[in-house]
C-alpha cells in the first residue's frame, strides 16, 4: 500500500507542476534580449557614424528573391568603384532589416584587394529587406537593398 500512496502523491505533484507552469510562462511573456540585439536603424547609425547612406546603383547586391531556407541565404555584393590608393571602398556591410541582430556581415578592404567584392551566406529570421552599405574613401556611404522572401526556417 505504501507504493500506491507514493505513486498517487507523485502523480498529484506532477499535475500541480503542469498546471502551474503555464501561468509562470504567461507571466514571463517577454523574451530576453540577446546581448547582440541591434535594430537596423541603430546599426546603420553606428556604421555611418550618423551620416546615413544614399541609395546608389554603384552597388550590385545579389540575393535570391525567394530563400527556401532562412538559415543559409547567399549574398554577393560588388561595388563599382575604383580601388586606387587614395580613393577606394573601405568597407562593405550586409544588414537585415528585421533580424534581432541586423548586422549580418562586415568586410574591410584596402586598395590591394583590387576589386570591391564580397560573398557570404547570412541568416534571415523571415521575409525582409537585405541591405548592403559601402563606405567610400571620401567618408560617404552608399547602399542598395533587395527584398528576400523566406519560406521556411530562418532565425533571428
Amino acid at each position: 500500500m505504501e507504493r500506491r500512496g507514493f505513486l498517487k502523491g507523485l502523480a498529484g505533484a506532477c499535475a500541480l507542476t503542469a498546471v502551474g507552469a503555464p501561468t509562470i510562462s504567461l507571466a514571463e511573456n517577454k523574451k530576453p534580449k540577446s546581448p547582440n540585439a541591434i535594430t537596423y536603424k541603430k546599426a546603420l547609425e553606428i556604421i555611418t557614424k550618423g551620416k546615413g547612406a544614399k541609395d546608389s546603383e554603384k552597388i550590385n547586391l545579389i540575393v535570391p528573391e525567394i530563400a527556401e531556407n532562412g538559415a543559409v541565404v547567399p549574398v554577393k555584393v560588388t561595388v563599382d568603384y575604383p580601388m586606387d590608393p587614395n580613393n577606394y571602398v573601405k568597407s562593405i556591410h550586409v544588414l537585415a532589416t528585421k533580424n534581432s541582430n541586423a548586422r549580418c556581415a562586415d568586410v574591410f578592404l584596402t586598395p590591394l584587394n583590387g576589386k570591391a567584392y564580397f560573398a557570404t551566406r547570412i541568416k534571415l529570421g523571415g521575409t525582409q529587406e537585405v541591405v548592403a552599405v559601402a563606405e567610400l574613401g571620401d567618408g560617404t556611404f552608399i547602399k542598395a537593398q533587395k527584398s528576400v522572401k523566406v519560406t521556411i526556417g530562418g532565425c533571428g
